[in-house]
């Protein structure tokens, strides 16, 4: 079985309805999901990876662990503040990633030059750590898009055969 986590980057709570739409969507589709509203990359990494014997034992480990990161972007191109830390923090991490799959959906405004440029460095920096994405950055722009939710949990459903891999 696929593990899910989504890691969410927001700042005025608009990003966390987006993540929890996949998430409903996720379950639907029989995913197990874990959802980080504050997200921490130790809380991560044991949730993506067996951490005692008894899980590797049992099997209870995922066999393609799937990160979706789902953030907008503030400021002048910046990470929301709920994420630096774990973009910190990823950015240091000594776990071999090299397992996890990931695909990044960026929520934005293309009004500005930094369009969802936050989800796009943390995909840069997701590679550069090992990481296989599984298709390019999603991208929801809020200038244009009425019902960002309805449109994830329609991209999901269409795309949920790249998450089974």
């Amino acid at each position: 079985m696929t593990a899910i986590q989504i890691i969410v980057g927001s700042m005025l709570g608009g990003t966390e309805y987006v993540a929890e739409a996949c998430e409903e969507t996720l379950i639907e589709l029989d995913y197990k999901v874990d959802i980080h509203l504050q997200p921490n990359i130790n809380s991560i990494i044991n949730n993506t990876f067996p951490t005692n014997i008894e899980e590797k034992k049992h099997n209870y480990s995922p066999k393609n662990p799937v990160w979706i990161i789902c953030t907008s972007t503030h400021g002048a191109g910046d990470y929301p503040d709920n994420i630096k830390q774990f973009v910190s923090d990823l950015s240091h991490c000594a776990q071999d990633l090299s397992t996890v799959n990931f695909l990044t959906i960026g929520i934005g405004d293309s009004n500005y030059d930094t369009f969802c440029k936050a989800a796009k460095e943390i995909s840069k920096l997701l590679i550069s750590m090992g990481c296989n994405e599984l298709i390019a950055v999603k991208t929801f722009d809020m200038s244009e898009d009425i019902d960002p939710e309805d449109l994830v949990q329609q991209w999901i459903s269409l795309n949920s055969d790249l998450l089974s891999i």
